[in-house]
């Protein structure tokens, strides 16, 4: 029912975008995912950065820079598919995935236990279980792992052939209200929308929702970390949902080499914009 052609490994753009989108990551105070919840959730910094992701989205993919999104096209290798480049099935690869997941989640839950502060159970029922009790990240996990799953065959029943996504569809939201055309409304459109209501509706449910402005520092730097995701993910052919979960589990060279410099950059811009000027205000201070 499904077919995929993993295609050819575009190289360049992949550790480029990868890189860029990382920092980005930091600088908008989230990926492109938590963008969109966290404007559900009245962050106006948000609202800034997820603006300025989706324009430049849009921009990427318009006919103004089709010449340098082939460009950087032409660096890449013929097999992108890491079981198809060893010439082997997938099933060892997807079994020493499943191997080493089990082991990180065996690590985990061996750790002490955290006390976390929970809201005040005023709720009964499913009320409490979606607004105010804290779900185990393992739950949360494997409930995103069923929905990455069915995003498949809905999608395809809608004529969209892919999985979860973020960054197109929030490019066609812009170009749908910008040029009026109804093929740029698809299922991928109605997710991200999905995400942004859902956690309206989670953070009013928990009493949690409300407007909070940023102070002028951080409204530049989100506006700027949402040019750089949109730069990003539009280069290195998806973000952190669309390369980081769904394509890595389609075992390509792309992404897995994407999600490496995704790190990376976010490991840079937490250095250079937080933890540097952090020490190096904490060694000023000993100092004096």
């Amino acid at each position: 029912m499904i077919s995929y052609d993993a295609g050819a490994f575009p190289w360049l753009g992949t550790i480029v975008g990868g890189y860029v989108f990382g920092i980005g990551i930091v600088m908008a105070g989230g990926c492109a995912t938590v963008t969109w919840y966290r404007a559900g959730e009245g962050l106006i910094g948000s609202w800034i950065a997820l603006a300025a992701y989706m324009l430049t989205s849009a921009v990427m993919r318009s006919p103004h820079l089709a010449a340098f999104n082939q460009q950087m096209t032409t660096y890449s290798t013929p097999h992108n598919a890491i079981d198809a480049t060893f010439g082997l099935s997938p099933w060892p690869f997807v079994a020493l995935l499943v191997l080493v997941t089990l082991w990180l989640a065996h690590r985990e839950l061996k750790k002490t236990k955290l006390t976390v502060a929970a809201l005040p159970a005023k709720k009964t029922g499913l009320a409490h279980l979606l607004f105010e009790k804290r779900w185990h990240p393992f739950a949360t996990a494997v409930l995103i792992g069923l929905i990455a799953t069915l995003a498949w065959p809905l999608s395809i029943a809608s004529g969209r052939h892919f999985g979860l996504g973020i960054t197109a569809p929030s490019a066609n939201i812009v170009q749908y209200l910008v040029m009026g055309d109804d093929k740029f409304i698809n299922w991928g459109v109605f997710l991200v929308l999905g995400i942004f209501f859902g956690a309206f509706i989670a953070a009013k449910g928990s009493g949690e929702f409300r407007l909070r402005a940023a102070d002028d520092v951080t409204s530049v730097r989100s506006f700027a970390g949402g040019i750089l995701m949109g730069f990003g993910a539009t280069t290195a052919g998806g973000c952190s949902i669309g390369n980081g979960l769904v394509m890595t589990a389609m075992l390509t060279w792309q992404v897995w080499v994407g999600l490496a410099f995704m790190i990376l950059g976010v490991w840079t811009a937490s250095w250079y914009l937080f933890v540097r000027p952090r020490r190096q205000k904490t060694l000023g201070a000993a100092s004096v």
